[in-house]
């Protein structure tokens, strides 16, 4: 199997300051220590009981999600106790698009789009959420895309189906 160029996940911390479920949880674990701490009781610790459990199932999704870009293919591995290999062949791969909103572009995330005419990608769009430095990944995977299909002398054809009167 040929070398990784990149390996990444997604990003919890990237999740916390660029979502608003993000900013969010932040803000209920903030309010439960502050509410405790001006004496209405310890039960409101509960809040940040909350917030805290919540970032660890984000963590652990993230942790279980990890991808990687060959010259070849865009390997998706998940899970943690059972595990899967996913695989893309990059010449397949049809369109990447990157979606971001506001609060993603200050943290640097966005939300990278891949459809292709792989089995992966049967569904619908195969989606990666809250990649770091996601325009930059796009645009590597948007040249390595063109590259695999110059390689295997492969075009993209579109074919457009008109209703004739």
């Amino acid at each position: 199997m040929e070398a990784a160029l990149d390996t990444f996940r997604p990003s919890t911390l990237g999740w916390l300051r660029g979502t608003l479920a993000g900013w969010g949880t932040v803000l209920l674990a903030l309010a439960g220590i502050l509410v405790t701490l001006m004496g209405y009781g310890t039960w409101w610790l509960g809040l940040t009981a909350l917030a805290s459990l919540i970032v660890v199932w984000k963590w652990f999704q993230n942790v279980a999600a990890k991808y990687e870009v060959t010259e070849e293919r865009l390997i998706v591995r998940r899970g943690i106790v059972n595990k899967s290999i996913d695989e893309i062949e990059l010449y397949r791969i049809k369109d990447v698009r990157i979606d971001f909103t506001l609060v993603n572009q200050m943290a640097g995330i966005g939300r990278i789009s891949v459809s292709s005419s792989d089995e992966t990608t049967r569904g619908g769009d195969f989606v990666m959420r809250d990649i770091e430095r996601a325009q930059e990944r796009r645009e590597q995977l948007r040249r390595l895309v063109d590259t695999a299909r110059q390689k295997r002398s492969v075009r993209e054809i579109d074919m457009v189906h008109e209703d004739a009167p």
